[in-house]
């Protein structure tokens, strides 16, 4: 059996790269669909139709969709801890935040991922991937650091986005711990639409459908792309990552979410990035190159 890797190979650089893009442009798609589509109705159209494209592309593709037989606890654990607290904290958070301040906090996930990766799963904290964790948090705090101010003013919204950080954290540790037999497409359709779950349920009883007919094209593009390109895609370019490496590996790998993140709120919102956000996207950068190559005993 072989070891998972302790680097990124060269056979998912694509998929980081379009996972990074995928996500980072997500949370300005997000505000865009949140400022008018309220967040269980918003998550469940996320969830529920996001599981859906991905069901009838595999049945397209001729891909077999296993029937979970055995495997319903682990599944719905995964799912509520990856999906359901992940989305419906973030949706609630980014309405009370901006978005780019928001996306840092989310991704705090990895400061939280890899202690609990060492402890749960007994992996090896290198000094490559040490020196990659410090100089991301380095990028992270920096960030955080500058906006003190603002998430002193908007308290309720960081502990959301913080509380969906610590949810997926767990959810991605406990992913490697108890791995579900299914390949990535199924499983990451199962996962979505099982998360969706008690979002569906939410969106019954607390809120009312009829408030879609007041919806505006931005945001109506903002779900679109959440359905077809952050649900659909995307967490299937996640899960195929987060089990192919380590959790420090992928951990590391997505810290630079965020600064792409920051950079879509200065492209499609106007905003102007100050020598902190600089100094953060060079630091995520150098974090990433920590784990993209692989050490040189490994490459001879």
């Amino acid at each position: 059996m072989s070891e998972t890797p302790d680097h990124l190979p060269g056979r998912l650089w694509w998929l980081l790269g379009a996972l990074t893009l995928a996500w980072g442009f997500n949370w300005v798609a997000m505000k865009l669909a949140l400022a008018e589509v309220p967040p269980w109705t918003f998550r469940s159209m996320c969830l529920g139709l996001g599981s859906g494209v991905l069901f009838l592309v595999l049945h397209l593709s001729g891909q077999k969709i296993p029937w979970p037989r055995g495997q319903w606890a682990r599944l719905w654990t995964l799912a509520l801890l990856n999906i359901t607290g992940w989305n419906i904290l973030v949706a609630y958070g980014l309405k009370l935040i901006p978005s780019g301040r928001a996306s840092i906090l989310g991704y705090t996930m990895p400061a939280l991922a890899i202690p609990l990766s060492v402890w749960l799963l007994g992996e090896r904290l290198t000094p490559a991937k040490g020196i990659g964790l410090a100089l991301g948090l380095a990028g992270l705090a920096l960030l955080l650091g500058e906006g003190f101010a603002a998430l002193g003013a908007a308290p309720v919204g960081s502990l959301l986005v913080l509380g969906a950080a610590v949810s997926w954290a767990f959810g991605a540790v406990l992913q490697k711990k108890y791995p579900v037999a299914m390949a990535p497409g199924p499983y990451t359709a199962w996962m979505l639409l099982l998360g969706g779950v008690p979002i569906y349920l939410g969106a019954a009883l607390f809120e009312d459908p009829r408030a879609l007919a007041q919806v505006g094209a931005s945001a109506w593009v903002g779900t679109a792309y959440n359905v077809f390109i952050a649900f659909a895609f995307a967490n299937w370019a996640w899960i195929k990552l987060a089990t192919s490496v380590s959790v420090t590996v992928f951990s590391l790998s997505i810290m630079v979410i965020p600064a792409v993140a920051v950079l879509g709120g200065i492209v499609f919102l106007g905003e102007r990035p100050t020598v902190t956000e600089i100094a953060a996207l060079v630091l995520v950068l150098a974090s990433l190159a920590t784990v993209v190559r692989p050490a040189r005993a490994a490459a001879e």
